[in-house]
């Protein structure tokens, strides 16, 4: 019984990949796609950007000729996707994927743009303040960013848990918010029913093992080119200071070729970065959610897992 076909009167199915930097998502996830007839809805946020490919871990051509995915590739690195922006794609790559009849695999590591898509959230209704964000991005200038985001711990603790401290735009939207509203940013996200019959698979791994996968992915992008990648995207216009190039690996590879840093350096700073990343991943995938249905990656094997998804979303 395929595993799309549905009653009328039943919500359409989402099957939802969540899970740490390093877990196996990318692999698993293909293969599931293969076995099940699906296309992958990519939900983390660094892969929207053309030319950071190594640094990202972005699915290889190869990869994706396997499977069709979406929301890859879409956006220049000068460009900003918002959440609403990306709301609105991936429910459109969404609708399109079953309108083709096949099962939608929703798959990222970014925990708040998973939760948007998968749960119906409403961003505040607030529009851009433009002399206030100014103001806000004037100071990350002038005190840094981290500064900024104690102010936003501050004021609004759950918040500041779920928005990582380098990304400016984040912090600098969270605080125009409370600023011009006097409430805090977390209180004023709504989320109505989802549109989607829900299956959530968490991918786990004990944590030694983890960060041993994360330690080898970090030395397997220099070595295939990082650094080169990083220098390409300056040398193509983009300015350090992009939103973009503050994602791990990116921001060390900017001070690198800039001087301020060695290779090993560098490295170091991933692997402490990508190790707080992963921490602050588990707030929003928490192993005691009800919702998330957890499996050890290598471990559970990929028919063990087809098995599950097709038990769990065929109709009665």
């Amino acid at each position: 019984m395929h595993v799309t076909r549905h009653l009328s009167h039943v919500k359409p199915p989402l099957v939802v990949i969540v899970g740490p930097t390093a877990a196996g998502k990318t692999e698993t996830s293909i293969q599931l796609a293969e076995r099940l007839d699906g296309e992958i809805v990519s939900a983390d946020s660094r892969l929207f950007y053309r030319g950071m490919d190594i640094g990202t871990a972005k699915p290889t051509p190869a990869e994706r000729r396997r499977v069709p995915h979406h929301l890859v590739d879409v956006a220049d690195p000068r460009e900003t996707w918002s959440l609403s922006v990306f709301q609105q794609a991936a429910a459109q790559a969404i609708a399109g994927i079953h309108a083709r009849g096949k099962l939608p695999f929703l798959v990222g590591g970014t925990g708040q743009y998973v939760h948007a898509v998968a749960h119906g959230w409403a961003p505040p209704a607030l529009g851009p303040q433009p002399r206030l964000r100014a103001i806000l991005e004037e100071q990350a200038g002038t005190y840094g960013v981290n500064r900024l985001h104690e102010r936003l711990k501050f004021l609004d603790p759950e918040a500041a848990e779920k928005i990582d401290p380098r990304n400016v735009r984040r912090t600098v939207r969270a605080l125009e918010v409370i600023f011009a509203t006097g409430r805090r940013f977390s209180a004023q996200r709504g989320q109505g029913a989802s549109p989607y019959r829900l299956l959530t698979v968490g991918l786990t791994r004990p944590r030694p093992e983890l960060y041993a996968r994360v330690d080898a992915r970090i030395e397997s992008m220099f070595a295939a080119g990082l650094l080169d990648e990083v220098k390409r995207l300056l040398d193509s216009g983009c300015p350090p200071s992009l939103p973009a190039l503050s994602a791990i690996g990116y921001r060390e590879c900017v001070e690198v070729l800039q001087g301020r840093l060695t290779v090993e350096e560098a490295k170091v700073q991933m692997r402490r970065l990508t190790r707080v990343f992963v921490r602050r991943q588990a707030n929003w995938f928490k192993p005691d959610d009800p919702a998330i249905h957890w499996f050890e990656a290598g471990k559970a094997t990929i028919p063990d897992l087809e098995r599950f998804i097709r038990g769990t979303l065929s109709p009665e």
